[in-house]
């Protein structure tokens, strides 16, 4: 950044001084999967600089593009605000929502080969115990030791315990939006509704809290009058396991919640929705793998997934006991 020039006059002098230089400002944008980073800014830029940095980089114009957590004292910051008011850490993530204007082709293209969905194998076809292994149960009594839950609402008691991932379950985190709104999955405040009248919910996500926390936020989740969400849960709180086929992989062992709150939730009362089945390698019996949610603008007005699992819900919440129920035969 150039050094900027002060004029002002003493005694008859025209005197020019040297200003210290402007702080350069590094964020990286977190957009439709991708990760952008953005380092020609100084503070004395402004939100509307950073955006049409972004426009560049992105084709997203301006005005189609919503920055989340990018706020000033707790409302979204205005185009005129300067970077350097919003006190940014070098290399601040912001997840930004925001659809090109040359149409919708790369909203609606499919997620690229690698992604988990489609690396995602059926654990029956392992055939693998790793449930009681004792390095794996050495691993969930770390967790349960060292992983602070920070709870957002009180367990009930008498409730069961409904576990829920985010990314392609509530959420199709791939495809570009305007609005968190556009990629939530149908019915889902009427599903958690429905499931909080017998469930505890806890969101349980494979990545970083800070991210889950926003999107839970963006779609309305967090602060709904008609139900609550207990705790949340990041990938600091998942294991890592060994499948002789696969190698290592990460799972979401529900032994480190039943460690945490054994007065409230046991292999009983507890069921987890995610659409990777590798995910209950540690609880086979408690996962119910349901069907992605991609392509939200294609699937938004077919896709029933949430309307008939509050209907299993419903069922299954008469029961004392959920271990001799076979989850994958569901929509029987």
């Amino acid at each position: 950044m150039g050094t900027r020039a002060v004029h002002y006059h003493h005694r008859g002098l025209c005197v020019q001084e040297e200003a210290l230089p402007a702080m350069s400002v590094s964020v990286i944008i977190k957009w439709g999967g991708q990760e952008y980073s953005i380092r020609s800014l100084s503070e004395e830029d402004t939100v509307m600089d950073l955006k049409q940095s972004i426009k560049s980089l992105t084709g997203v114009l301006p005005e189609r593009q919503k920055l989340l957590g990018l706020k000033v004292k707790g409302k979204p910051a205005e185009d005129v605000v300067k970077l350097g008011s919003l006190k940014l850490k070098p290399n601040t993530k912001i997840m930004m929502m925001g659809t090109r204007e040359e149409g919708l082709e790369e909203v609606l293209a499919p997620p690229p080969e690698n992604d988990d969905v489609v690396n995602d194998f059926d654990i029956e076809e392992e055939v693998i115990e790793v449930e009681n292994r004792e390095e794996n149960l050495a691993k969930i009594a770390r967790r349960v030791k060292d992983y602070k839950v920070e709870e957002l609402n009180p367990p009930r008691e008498g409730k069961r315990l409904l576990v829920l991932d985010v990314d392609y379950t509530l959420f199709d985190h791939k495809s570009c939006a305007e609005t968190g709104q556009e990629l939530m999955r149908p019915f889902l405040h009427e599903f958690l509704t429905s499931a909080y009248e017998d469930y505890d919910i806890v969101i349980w996500s494979a990545t970083s809290m800070k991210w889950i926390d926003a999107k839970m936020k963006e779609l309305g989740v967090i602060d709904n009058p008609n139900y609550k969400i207990t705790f949340m849960l990041d990938s600091a709180a998942m294991i890592t396991v060994h499948t002789p086929k696969r190698g290592v992989v990460e799972v979401k062992p529900l032994g480190v919640v039943w460690g945490k709150y054994e007065e409230f939730y046991s292999r009983k009362n507890t069921i987890m929705f995610d659409d990777i089945g590798r995910n209950f390698l540690m609880n086979p019996q408690n996962g119910l793998k349901i069907r992605p949610f991609m392509k939200a603008h294609l699937n938004r007005e077919k896709d029933r997934e949430l309307y008939k699992l509050a209907q299993y819900l419903q069922e299954i919440a008469k029961l004392e006991d959920f271990t001799g129920l076979n989850h994958k035969h569901w929509e029987r």
